[in-house]
């Protein structure tokens, strides 16, 4: 090999050489601080967190040699966010990552200088996360969407499909968590046009549960809609009380049928979790938050739980089978 050749090719290896590379060889470990309304030991969870680090090692990023990533989990309360988000901005993270928007939120009201890169956020412009999608113009980017996106109208269609005779529909949230009163506008606007009734409930606790079905009972609620009141384990729970109660239950994250829920219609999670590892890796090679666009989901999916079905003698449509994206047997 003659000197110039050898010249060039070296070269280019050191141009594709990664960033986090550079940075193992000068020694420094980058921080990521990750914030969960789950608990750890919830597997659904457990599978996105797995996805995201499976996308940071693609990117050259490996725990314990070039980055160290500092969990902490809620265990389901949305209250105690803010203490766990202010000891993640204490430790001074390089960058915090938060999935749920009540999770983005306590991150944002702990740190205005801490990146933070949200995963399935509703509605941040609305909610002062970023001032717009295409210009975040703070310490806040990631991947989320509008609650006055379609996807009410869409969730409430197929369970009507679902449900053909269907006439009132429960709807449970949480009061903690910020974004809900922009879902619940936007899935009464969705139900006007299908002539569906709507039953408020609000759970704050799981000892709340029982209560919320009870009152579904004496309303003679034909089905509910869960706008994401429980995580781990109460995930079960909540399904084994709607089929106690014979009632059609539908969701925005398939992990609450994997649970024994119905259906439900939302975004790919583990696609977004894969796509935040890329605005970390971008964030860590000193890109600002401010300027990266906000990403919205493009892929979303339909799972159908067929064993729920038929404990609830309920028959799904072929109408609608077909457009399930996956079908749990």
């Amino acid at each position: 090999m003659n000197r110039r050749k050898f010249i060039t090719m070296m070269g280019g290896v050191i141009l594709a050489t990664p960033h986090a590379s550079q940075a193992q060889r000068s020694g420094k470990v980058q921080r990521i601080g990750y914030l969960s309304a789950a608990s750890e030991a919830d597997t659904v969870s457990s599978r996105y967190r797995a996805a995201f680090r499976q996308s940071l090692r693609e990117l050259g990023w490996l725990e314990g040699q070039n980055v160290a990533i500092e969990y902490r989990f809620a265990d389901g309360r949305l209250d105690r966010l803010p203490q766990l988000a202010a000891e993640l901005a204490r430790l001074r993270q390089d960058v915090i990552v938060a999935h749920l928007t009540p999770t983005a939120v306590a991150a944002k009201n702990a740190t205005a200088t801490i990146p933070i890169v949200m995963i399935n956020g509703n509605d941040p412009v609305r909610l002062g996360l970023v001032a717009s999608l295409a210009r975040p113009g703070g310490n806040v980017t990631g991947v989320a969407y509008s609650v006055g996106m379609d996807i009410f109208g869409k969730i409430l269609e197929l369970l009507k499909e679902a449900v053909p005779n269907l006439r009132r529909v429960a709807v449970l949230s949480n009061p903690r968590n910020p974004v809900q009163p922009l879902q619940l506008e936007s899935v009464k606007s969705a139900a006007r046009p299908l002539g569906l009734a709507l039953q408020h409930l609000e759970v704050r606790e799981p000892g709340d549960f029982d209560g919320a079905f009870a009152a579904m009972a004496r309303e003679r609620a034909g089905a509910y809609l869960n706008l994401g009141v429980a995580l781990g384990i109460e995930r079960v729970r909540l399904a084994e009380l709607a089929v106690k109660h014979q009632l059609p239950s539908v969701y925005g994250n398939r992990g609450d049928v994997e649970a024994g829920g119905l259906m439900s219609y939302g975004p790919d999670l583990i696609a977004q979790f894969r796509r935040a590892a890329y605005f970390v890796d971008k964030i860590l090679k000193d890109a600002k938050p401010a300027e990266l666009p906000v990403e919205q989901p493009t892929k979303f999916e339909l799972v159908i739980n067929l064993k729920t079905a038929k404990a609830l003698g309920l028959t799904i449509p072929q109408s609608v089978l077909v457009r399930a994206d996956e079908i749990i047997q």
